[in-house]
C-alpha cells in the first residue's frame, strides 16, 4: 500500500501497482505544463465520499511506496488513466485492462 500526498495536507492510500500508474500519468502531464482535476472517492473509514485536488506544475506531491518492488507499468492502463486525465473531468482511477505484456517497471 502507497500514499499520495498533496501539499502536505491531503494523504490517501493507494495500491503501489495502482499509485506506479498514477505517478507515471500525473509526471507526464505535469511535466508538459498542463494543470488538472485528480479525483478519487474516499476510504468507507471517512465517509465515502470524494475528493478532487487542483494538479499543477508548483504543486507539493509525493508518491510514497512501501513495498521495496517496482511495480510494471500497464500501458493500456496508462494510456486509459491519460485519456481520463485529458478530459474535462480530469484524472480519475478507471479499472485496469488486460496486460499486454509490454510494460516496463516504474
Amino acid at each position: 500500500m502507497g500514499k499520495f500526498i498533496y501539499e502536505d495536507s491531503i494523504k490517501v492510500d493507494f495500491e503501489d501497482r495502482t499509485l506506479a500508474h498514477l505517478q507515471q500519468v500525473i509526471g507526464n502531464k505535469l511535466r508538459r505544463g498542463e494543470s488538472f482535476h485528480f479525483t478519487w472517492r474516499d476510504d468507507k473509514s471517512i465517509g465515502e465520499g470524494r475528493t478532487s485536488v487542483w494538479l499543477h506544475p508548483h504543486a507539493s506531491l509525493v508518491f510514497k511506496y512501501y513495498g521495496s518492488r517496482q511495480s510494471r507499468i500497464n500501458r493500456a492502463w496508462s494510456e486509459a488513466l491519460m485519456y481520463t486525465a485529458n478530459s474535462p473531468a480530469g484524472l480519475h482511477l478507471v479499472p485496469e485492462p488486460a496486460d499486454a505484456g509490454d510494460g516496463e517497471p516504474i
